[in-house]
């Protein structure tokens, strides 16, 4: 295929998927707006109250980073894993294989679209959060390019799941047991400088923490851990996501029967 066959190719699969979650957006975008509504007027407003500052800074200052990277996770990471399954499951995805697209066209039309509704929804809670405390941007380029690597990387992992699944129940799976523990302990609502040295150790196992730390210094300029390190990781996850999941889509894993 030609660069502009390629460029047509990619923009067509980008172009689908983001169709794909307009159409329905009561259903992919207005509830992570309530549930983040939620997150605010209980944790800010009631429970942040009596909580205080925490690294000189309102609860409710310090929480909104991290809630707009869970919901930006979420969203991104849900996307790509049930529209990926649904086209597997309706073997479309085979008419994609077969064609002359390569198959880094069809992984990264899946993950742009994935990041487009992560990013939306995230745009979403930024929005609301402005009716619940003033948010200032310390590092507006460091913010930006956080969300969009974040995005990317939950992309990947939701398109992995998606070819490693086989129902649909599966792809629930990852996300309950998985990513939504790791969430919750990825300093979303707290500092690890809070906890034991043991447990501040182990926090450093889930690749969650340094996201919102990258995310949360963009905004406030605090960081429980230094901003390069954690670049450095959320940059080496991309890469070897990426890695996997093209592998994967070649042999055709959990596709070819």
């Amino acid at each position: 295929m030609s660069p502009t066959q390629i460029a047509i190719a990619l923009w067509t699969v980008v172009l689908k998927e983001i169709k794909r979650f307009m159409r329905i957006w009561p259903q992919t975008l207005l509830p992570p707006s309530i549930t983040m509504t939620m997150y605010f007027i209980i944790f800010g407003n009631l429970i942040g109250s009596r909580i205080g500052a925490m690294d000189g800074f309102s609860y409710m200052d310090y929480i909104v980073p991290g809630l707009i990277m869970m919901s930006v996770i979420t969203n991104s990471y849900s996307n790509v894993a049930s529209s990926f399954f649904s086209n597997k499951f309706q073997r479309s995805v085979e008419e994609m294989m077969v064609s002359p697209m390569p198959n880094w066209v069809i992984l990264t039309g899946f993950v742009v679209g994935g990041m487009a509704r992560g990013l939306g929804v995230g745009v979403i809670v930024t929005i609301v959060s402005l009716f619940f405390t003033q948010i200032s941007v310390e590092h507006p380029i460091l913010t930006v390019a956080v969300v969009v690597l974040t995005a990317a990387l939950f992309s990947l992992g939701g398109f992995i799941n998606a070819l490693m699944a086989d129902k649909f129940d599966d792809i629930s799976i990852v996300p309950t047991f998985v990513l939504t523990p790791l969430t919750y302990l990825g300093g979303v609502f707290y500092s690890i400088s809070m906890l034991p040295e043991f447990w501040q150790g182990a926090s450093m196992l889930n690749p969650i923490l340094y996201m919102v730390n990258v995310f949360r210094y963009g905004f406030l300029g605090v960081s429980d851990i230094p901003v390069g390190i954690a670049l450095s990781a959320i940059l080496a996850f991309i890469i070897g996501l990426f890695v996997m999941a093209l592998w994967m889509l070649e042999r055709g894993k959990g596709i070819r029967s």
